[in-house]
């Protein structure tokens, strides 16, 4: 039987994080899929999970966990396949340092990725947006932080590990600008709004000095986790939900600050290229899904359209009688 916990350490502190050089982001992703599947391995097969080997993540242990993130977590398929990929990385891994286990790593390596709905994005009305940007009370500390994290996470469309991985050195508020070391290490430079760097000023008064380098912190001085952010936007959402109970039929989470960020740029610029350029994408294909979102594009598409004519005509009703007798008994 071969210890799963000394493999899955070499794949990331050796493969990921030494040869392939990937960025922390990367690696808390895989780290959190490899957290995900352990707990489930370790509940179902009644182990610890330091105490797991290689032969018990089989086929079939997988496929139930992949079930599991769809039935049980509520995860989108998008979700699944990510942790899907990750899994097959670490097999990958394996085909090198465990060639006796050759045949069960192929196994693994067949599972097929699950096909996804492309769905519109999620995001906010404006006036759904400033409730939730309101809900953080700015007579306390707390709501000073977590209002200049909320107008930062919509003013500059920020991914929420690039949210919580913003470190002091990375603000420049004599230029109104900030530095983002995004997905795939790219790195792109962001203006900020006179209000966001007005909440940013507020809460920079308030921080203190503390270990540190991340600009947002919680009460103990530690960094804030994406889901401590997570959570605390959750519990502004329910506040603002108040105001505005449609938000309540929303799923309210990071990543659609990020979308309403989006949705803000492009509406305001018709550019494709600029809202690739904010978010840091890679290429346009995926800033695309905006435009399917987006209906101001459609509506000045069919202004410009000569629509074909109706042809004329009026509906004439049949008799009463004949058609009370056409009536099936």
């Amino acid at each position: 039987m071969t210890p799963i916990a000394p493999l899955i350490e070499a794949f990331l502190d050796e493969t990921l994080a030494r040869q392939r050089g990937v960025s922390r982001h990367t690696r808390d992703s895989y780290s959190l899929s490899f957290q995900l599947l352990f707990m489930f391995a370790a509940k179902r097969l009644k182990v610890s999970p330091s105490a797991l080997t290689l032969e018990q993540l089989d086929v079939g242990l997988i496929s139930d966990f992949l079930e599991y993130l769809e039935d049980k977590r509520k995860n989108a398929p998008v979700t699944r396949n990510v942790r899907l990929a990750a899994i097959k990385s670490f097999f990958r891994f394996l085909e090198y340092r465990q060639p006796a286990a050759l045949e069960h790593v192929r196994r693994v390596l067949a599972i097929p990725f699950k096909k996804t709905d492309q769905r519109l994005v999620p995001y906010l009305l404006r006036e759904e947006l400033q409730a939730v940007l309101d809900a953080p009370d700015p007579a306390t500390r707390d709501g000073i932080r977590d209002r200049a994290m909320l107008h930062l996470a919509v003013c500059a469309g920020l991914r929420v590990s690039e949210l919580t991985g913003l470190n002091l050195e990375d603000i420049d508020l004599s230029s109104m600008s900030i530095r983002v070391l995004g997905k795939g290490r790219r790195e792109r430079t962001l203006p900020l709004w006179k209000t966001t760097g007005a909440a940013l000023r507020a809460w920079l008064a308030v921080r203190g000095r503390v270990a540190a380098p991340e600009v947002f912190v919680n009460a103990r001085g530690e960094p804030l986790s994406r889901w401590g952010f997570a959570y605390l936007l959750k519990q502004h959402a329910a506040t603002a939900a108040r105001a505005h109970p449609g938000l309540n039929k929303k799923r309210i989470s990071p990543h659609v600050l990020r979308h309403t960020c989006a949705m803000i740029i492009l509406q305001a610029t018709q550019d494709i290229r600029k809202v690739s350029l904010w978010l840091g994408h890679a290429t346009l294909t995926t800033t695309e899904i905006y435009t399917r979102g987006d209906p101001t594009e459609k509506l000045d598409a069919m202004e410009s359209i000569v629509p074909p004519h109706l042809r004329r005509g009026a509906f004439q009703p049949s008799d009463k009688l004949i058609a009370l007798l056409k009536r099936p008994s």
